[in-house]
């Protein structure tokens, strides 16, 4: 059984923005943008015949996929987890990775969904990057008119396991396509980058989780407003597709590490009930994690839908 699934993201379309409440917060799923990779490299060393049941390729053998981030109306201001692609990539770049995420007036996709949640973004007060790689840090900053990179959220603390970041400033051969320094260079520099080290509690009821194997550093973040638990999952699971254990990325680092990291936290989410979000699936935001005796699934869970904020200037 799956969820209602919203339509595919479109470059003109506009964010797809699905409010609910979760205990006592109200949030945003913002689908800010589409993203095309390779099936291949999406699904490792599972065939093309199976993965291609799941999901469609293109003419160029890339599946659709989306850049969902999450907006939080906290007690401490708008807690924002995961920013995107953001705008500094070349056409070329945009054409390759089959990067949708143009907003209205230059601004993108993400920023157009935190306007339609309300707000601004220099009203996010804590931004969470599960892990530095362009499509989930992008919109850390922004190049203005200009070509300067800024911080696209001034007044927000960015948070990210100082051992990502690490990681991310010292890439090699194998990593340096996915780690762009203007995404997060310049945060550090600004002095804004909270680094953890762990499991932590970053504000009332918003822990960060170590979640490796995507990097070595890969952290997930798990929600607690009151009744509710939520995992945000991140690429430990970026699609439902990935669901079944053994259905990891070509593009992991550590596979064999992330196997054990799905075994330990699919079994807790389907044991404890959680919701849990996914960043990367193109239609499915939310879920209750399944086990049939076989192989995990999802099913459909009922969240109470929130009427839309005014919409920001």
């Amino acid at each position: 059984m799956t969820l209602a699934a919203s339509p595919p993201p479109h470059p003109r379309a506009g964010p797809i923005v699905e409010r609910h409440r979760i205990g006592k917060w109200v949030v945003h799923a913002i689908q800010a943008g589409g993203l095309k990779l390779d099936g291949g490299a999406m699904f490792g060393v599972v065939p093309k015949p199976l993965w291609e049941r799941k999901i469609a390729p293109d003419a160029r053998n890339r599946i659709q996929m989306g850049m969902r981030c999450l907006l939080i109306e906290h007690e401490i201001g708008p807690v924002l987890i995961e920013t995107g692609a953001g705008n500094k990539e070349t056409a070329k770049f945009h054409d390759i990775y089959g990067i949708e995420n143009a907003g209205a007036d230059g601004r993108t996709a993400l920023e157009d969904g935190i306007r339609e949640a309300g707000f601004d973004p220099t009203d996010i007060a804590l931004v969470i990057d599960t892990h530095l790689h362009f499509d989930h840090a992008g919109g850390n900053t922004y190049r203005d008119a200009s070509g300067e990179v800024r911080l696209t959220f001034p007044r927000a603390r960015y948070v990210v396991q100082g051992g990502e970041y690490h990681f991310a400033t010292h890439a090699n051969e194998r990593t340096a396509g996915s780690y762009f320094a203007p995404n997060f260079v310049p945060v550090h520099e600004a002095g804004r980058f909270l680094l953890v080290d762990g499991e932590q509690e970053v504000a009332p009821g918003i822990t960060v989780v170590p979640t490796p194997g995507h990097t070595p550093h890969h952290q997930s973040v798990l929600l607690d407003g009151g009744g509710e638990l939520t995992f945000v999952l991140a690429d430990l699971v970026p699609t439902v597709a990935h669901l079944p254990l053994a259905w990891i990325m070509g593009y992991d680092v550590e596979p064999l590490v992330t196997l054990e990291t799905k075994r330990r936290i699919l079994q807790r989410a389907r044991d404890e009930h959680w919701l849990v979000f996914f960043v990367h699936d193109a239609s499915l935001a939310w879920g209750r994690v399944t086990h049939d005796g076989k192989s995990y699934g999802i099913e459909a869970a009922p969240i109470p839908a929130v009427d839309a904020p005014r919409r920001a200037n």
